[in-house]
C-alpha cells in the first residue's frame, strides 16, 4: 500500500508534533499529569499507525493501521477537549488541535471507506 500517498500523513506529525508542545506548557497538576500521559499515548499511537500503514504490503494491513488511527484520533480528542476545560488559558490551542482531529479522523474514515470498496 506504499504507493497510495495522502496529505494525511504529514498532518498526522504536525498535529502530534502541535499536541505535544502543548503539553510541555502545562503546569503539572496530579490531574493534569495523568491526562497528559493519556494523551501522549494515544496521540503518538496515530503517528505511528499511520507510519506503519504506509509501509504495509497487504490492504487488509492498510486498513487495519488506519483503523487503529482513527480510534487513537477520537481518544486523542476527548484528551484534549479535558485539558481545554481545566486549563483555560489553553482552551484556544486546544481547540484548534481538536478542529484538526476532527478532520484527521474523517478523512481516514474515507480512506478506510475507499479501501474496502477496492
Amino acid at each position: 500500500m506504499a504507493q497510495v500517498k495522502f496529505d494525511i500523513y504529514p498532518r498526522i506529525f504536525d498535529v502530534v508534533v502541535f499536541t505535544i508542545r502543548l503539553t510541555q506548557r502545562i503546569s503539572k497538576t496530579e490531574a493534569n499529569k495523568v491526562i497528559i500521559a493519556q494523551l501522549l499515548r494515544s496521540v503518538t499511537s496515530m503517528g505511528a499507525n499511520a507510519e506503519e500503514a504506509d509501509g504495509v504490503s497487504s490492504k487488509k494491513d492498510f486498513i487495519h493501521c488506519f483503523t487503529i488511527v482513527r480510534k487513537e484520533g477520537k481518544e486523542s480528542s476527548f484528551w484534549v477537549k479535558l485539558l481545554g476545560e481545566l486549563n483555560p488559558a489553553l482552551k484556544i490551542d486546544c481547540e484548534k488541535i481538536i478542529k484538526e482531529l476532527y478532520e484527521i479522523v474523517a478523512i481516514v474514515s474515507k480512506i478506510i471507506s475507499r479501501s474496502r470498496e477496492h
